[in-house]
């Protein structure tokens, strides 16, 4: 079948950037936990304001915090390479989703897409693609509004955070499950294909009782991936 064409237009650029709107209330308040914890954690500004423009993971940057460390040793920096890539290992599979809808873009411009792409990006410009939507700036329009609300949100968090001396306090350590607990909601399409999910979750929380470190994250995600294989 012929490849319906694209177009990259600045309508486009706007409305994919509108389309964020219903999740900057969640990410103002999961990029403003990440930058009150990175704060507590002894981070630098320019840390954070790296962290959150250049690597731009909000989930992989959470999990990154937990093993920070003031000195590092090359077993520190092997366990956050591994965690947040392990955790960032969804995108390979985000990005492949997109492949029929960028193929005829230029390169540059489908690397700077794929830099940009986030979970939420990910739903709001896949279900306008399901709908017929072939404007590749959409998708553009949601990475770009969506990091810069992040840089922001991290940043303000950063300053903010100096006046919180425990954030648990305030409930900031539940955001992150919460945040992407909500953002499952659009990808419901049924018991039976959210067992994955379900075996994922509760293969990671056994062994992360019995097992110390982030291999509940490597093993959970291995026992969803293969529960979906058996599964087809």
């Amino acid at each position: 079948m012929p490849v319906p064409e694209t177009s990259f237009t600045c309508a486009g650029f706007m409305q994919g950037a509108r389309s964020t709107f219903p999740a900057l209330p969640g990410l103002v308040v999961f990029g403003m936990a990440f930058g009150a914890a990175a704060a507590q954690k002894g981070l630098s500004f320019g840390e954070v304001l790296g962290l959150s423009a250049f690597v731009y993971a909000g989930a992989a940057q959470m999990v990154g915090l937990e093993v920070w460390q003031k000195v590092w040793t090359p077993g520190t920096i092997l366990t956050i390479m591994t965690v947040t890539a392990v955790v960032n290992s969804r995108l390979l599979l985000l990005g492949a989703t997109l492949q029929p809808w960028l193929r005829n873009e230029p390169v540059a411009r489908s690397a700077l897409n794929l830099f940009l792409l986030t979970d939420a990006g990910w739903i709001f410009s896949t279900r306008y693609h399901n709908d017929g939507g072939r404007d590749v700036a959409f998708l553009f329009g949601t990475g770009v509004a969506l990091w810069v609300l992040w840089v922001a949100t991290s940043l303000a968090g950063f300053f903010v955070g100096a006046f919180i001396p425990e954030p648990q306090r305030f409930g900031l350590d539940l955001v992150m499950p919460i945040f992407f607990g909500v953002m499952l909601v659009p990808l419901w399409k049924g018991a039976r294909p959210a067992l994955p999910w379900l075996v994922a979750g509760l293969v990671s929380l056994l062994v992360h009782a019995f097992v110390p470190g982030y291999v509940f994250i490597i093993v959970g995600a291995l026992a969803g991936v293969a529960t979906g294989m058996l599964m087809k």
